[in-house]
C-alpha cells in the first residue's frame, strides 16, 4: 500500500511539473520572439539588450529541461537525440559547464528523464564547472563528470540508492526524484568517485 501511495504522489508529482513547464514555456518564449525583433532595430542593438535576449534564452532552455527532468513520462514515450543536445546546448551556452551529449537518435523519455536527473545532481556537485559525457548506444547509460573541484554530499548521492526525503532542501530535490526514478523503472545504478571525476551507469 505504502509503495502505491509513493508511486501516485511521485506522478503528481510529474504532471505537476509538467503542467508549469507547459504554461511558462509558451509567454518565454513570446518574450525571446519579441526581443529578436526589438534587436533587429539599429538602435537596439546594445549590451544591455544582448544580456536580455542572452538570459530569456537561458531561461527557455532551462524550462524545457525541466519539462523533461521534472515532467511525467511514459514507457512508450519517444525523444530524439537532437532535440535534447539542442536543449543542453543552449542551457549551457556561456557557461562553465559543458555537457557533450552521445547517444542514439531515438530515446526512451523516461531514461532521458533519469539522465537529465542525474545531470542536475552532477551539476550540483560540479559547482565551479566542468565537464559532463553522457554515452548510450542502446545499452546501459554511461555518464562522466571532471572538474578541478568537486564538492560532494555523501549523505545526498545516498538517497540515489535508497530515496529519502530527510534533509533535502528544495535546492536538493533532484537527488531523491533520481533515486525514485531509477527504482521505480528498475534500473540500477552504479556510482564511482574519483578526486576529480565522478563515474554513474544505469
Amino acid at each position: 500500500m505504502s509503495g502505491q501511495a509513493d508511486s501516485d504522489r511521485l506522478d503528481l508529482a510529474a504532471l505537476l511539473g509538467s503542467r508549469i513547464c507547459h504554461d511558462l514555456i509558451s509567454p518565454i518564449g513570446a518574450i525571446g520572439n519579441g526581443i529578436e525583433l526589438l534587436m533587429m532595430e539599429p538602435d537596439s542593438r546594445g549590451p544591455e539588450m544582448a544580456l536580455i535576449a542572452e538570459s530569456v534564452g537561458h531561461a527557455n532552455a532551462r524550462i524545457r529541461f525541466f519539462r523533461v527532468a521534472f515532467g511525467a513520462a511514459t514507457p512508450e514515450q519517444r525523444v530524439g537525440s537532437a532535440e535534447v543536445a539542442g536543449i543542453l546546448s543552449d542551457m549551457t551556452r556561456g557557461g562553465r559547464l559543458s555537457i557533450a551529449w552521445q547517444t542514439k537518435a531515438d530515446l526512451a523519455r523516461v531514461e532521458v528523464k533519469i539522465a537529465f536527473l542525474l545531470l542536475m545532481c552532477l551539476e550540483s556537485a560540479m559547482a565551479y564547472g566542468g565537464k559532463i559525457t553522457v554515452q548510450q548506444d542502446g545499452g546501459p547509460w554511461h555518464i562522466q563528470a571532471e572538474a578541478a573541484r568537486l564538492r560532494i554530499d555523501p549523505a545526498l548521492w545516498e538517497t540515489l540508492k535508497s530515496p529519502t526525503l530527510a534533509q533535502v532542501t528544495p535546492a536538493s530535490v533532484h537527488f531523491p526524484l533520481a533515486g525514485q526514478e531509477i527504482t521505480r523503472h528498475q534500473f540500477r545504478l552504479t556510482a564511482e568517485f574519483g578526486a576529480d571525476w565522478i563515474k554513474l551507469s544505469f
